[in-house]
């Protein structure tokens, strides 16, 4: 028995140890001026996608993350840290970012984060740097030219098990039949069998698929609100408030158009006001 109660004990004093260990790293974390580390260091680490066309993609040939975000925040850096200012970047996706954050692994956050008020109550948003919001891809030359042509029994919209998207296209075509698919690759495959009259999701991410594939195209414009923003970690003001000045300066300057157009200015349906509202 007292062999059993050492054990439980020992287990106990473990998970405890843990638990303060964790603890500390948090508090450690949280008296830290990332922004001043930045620029001791020169460095930004900022998380990002590399499976998003457009925003942030692995480009295979030199193993590099290439897309809209990956410019921005190269942009951003020489802005707050100067012109020897060095981005790094960390592939993250939408269930590690987070914690990657919160872990000091990385600086920042931009990877098509939503900027929403229970993400807010963890992390501390910049102002937005690119307005999303659902949309519609459908095949060029469809009579569908917005959400609400398709809300009629004889439509059918694609979509993808599990999305906030299959939800919120109920409230805009309730008429309409719905075909959830396990992922945008599917998805795709049955808009171009026509399975489907439009496909639906985050008009950033249609935007890449309608690139792709230069016989289909975002059309309607946007029907909900997603603005993008960039996270850093709670407490972390110095470095928000950096990040806020740096963007305000690319807009000013223009660079920040130059890298839009860069990457979507020769998408068919992209209409930059949708996007800079």
């Amino acid at each position: 028995m007292k062999t059993k109660l050492k054990k439980i004990g020992g287990v106990l004093a473990l998970l405890f140890l843990a638990f303060a260990l964790t603890a500390c790293k948090s508090q450690s974390l949280a008296n830290q001026d990332v922004l001043e580390e930045d620029k001791q260091s020169q460095t930004i680490t900022w998380g990002v996608k590399a499976d998003t066309k457009l925003f942030g993609l692995m480009d295979v040939k030199d193993n590099q993350i290439k897309g809209f975000e990956i410019d921005i925040a190269k942009a951003l850096t020489k802005q707050i840290l100067g012109k020897d200012g060095k981005a790094e970047f960390i592939q993250v996706n939408s269930q590690t970012r987070m914690p990657l954050l919160t872990n000091g692994n990385i600086d920042a956050i931009i990877a098509t984060m939503t900027i929403t008020p229970e993400r807010a109550k963890q992390v501390d948003f910049s102002n937005s740097y690119f307005d999303a919001g659902q949309s519609i891809l459908v095949k060029n030359g469809s009579k569908v030219k917005n959400v609400y042509d398709l809300n009629n029994s004889h439509s059918t919209i694609l979509g993808v098990v599990g999305s906030n998207s299959v939800k919120t296209i109920k409230k805009f075509a309730p008429k309409a039949k719905l075909l959830q698919l396990s992922d945008y690759s599917q998805a795709l495959t049955a808009l171009k069998s026509g399975q489907g009259d439009a496909l639906t999701t985050d008009n950033g991410i249609l935007y890449g698929m309608s690139a792709e594939n230069p016989g289909y195209s975002v059309v309607g414009g946007t029907f909900t609100k997603e603005p993008y923003g960039i996270a850093v970690n709670k407490g972390q003001t110095n470095l928000r408030d950096a990040i806020n000045e740096a963007l305000t300066k690319i807009e000013k300057s223009g660079e920040y158009n130059r890298i839009l157009y860069k990457w979507f200015g020769h998408v068919k349906g992209f209409d930059y006001k949708e996007v800079r509202r």
